[in-house]
């Protein structure tokens, strides 16, 4: 019979060997790639980092249009890794693993609908960007906001709601590739994390967009009235990983290995 350690150095190599297999996609780049995939690949990185730049910037210059020119640099962030993802020629095997995964987070945080803040889509997001890859995980969490908000509503906040569970996928296929994910209890803390920097994005998107007088206190008060909801959010995510971590990452290991992805 195994020892507990024994247990959970398995259960360890279930998750990484469902990310393990495939060939970091950052590798991909000394490859047989395009120029276009080439350029796109690397402004992914500076694409999402400008978003929560240009949110400071602008909030501390006072601009009027803040707003505006925030949700405009969130939208070309989201373009350009869809664009990206489109230009790595995915093959039909790695599409309908993504577009699976992303349709049973649309669905999933319909049914916790009545749950405030109880979704599986950054779980979700976590895994795919885990297993498919980044551009996958970005696209899961982007697509599965999207569908999802057929149901809750489509607004200014939709791109935000894509930019924010886009980059909980995208950062979890990174962290995923340099081995950081390997033990679960720091993907767990990864878990609480991505959801605590969701509830940011979308409280500084609440702020720059309906706060005023945008004052520190003002600020403050924003966020900290989200708080709750945004702990509630990442304890959730947490125990949504716990769950699905082993049985999933099985599942997507086998189509990974089969498939060669």
């Amino acid at each position: 019979m195994k020892t507990p350690d024994a247990q959970n150095s398995s259960q360890n190599r279930h998750f990484r060997t469902s990310a393990g297999p495939r060939m970091s996609e950052n590798d991909n780049l000394a490859g047989s790639q395009s120029p276009k995939t080439r350029v796109l690949a690397l402004l992914e990185a500076p694409a999402l980092v400008a978003v929560p730049v240009v949110m400071v910037v602008t909030a501390a210059a006072g601009l009027d249009a803040t707003a505006g020119l925030t949700l405009l640099v969130a939208v070309l962030a989201i373009g350009l890794l869809f664009a990206s993802f489109e230009a790595s020629r995915p093959a039909l095997r790695q599409l309908m693993p993504t577009a699976v995964l992303a349709a049973t987070a649309a669905a999933g945080r319909v049914l916790f609908a009545p749950i405030p803040d109880v979704k599986p889509v950054s779980a979700i997001a976590i895994i795919a960007g885990a297993t498919l890859g980044r551009r996958s995980g970005f696209v899961v969490g982007a697509v599965a906001a999207l569908v999802s908000n057929f149901f809750f509503g489509q607004g200014s906040w939709t791109p935000w709601q894509m930019y924010a569970w886009g980059l909980v996928g995208y950062l979890g296929g990174v962290l995923a590739d340099h081995g950081i994910l390997e033990r679960r209890g720091v993907l767990y803390v990864w878990g609480f994390v991505s959801a605590l920097m969701y509830g940011a994005i979308l409280n500084g998107y609440y702020v720059l967009g309906f706060v005023r007088p945008l004052t520190w206190p003002s600020i403050v008060a924003a966020y900290a009235a989200g708080a709750p909801l945004d702990i509630v959010h990442g304890i959730a995510t947490a125990g949504f990983l716990a769950a699905i971590r082993l049985p999933w990452g099985r599942a997507i290991r086998r189509v990974v290995a089969k498939y060669d992805l």
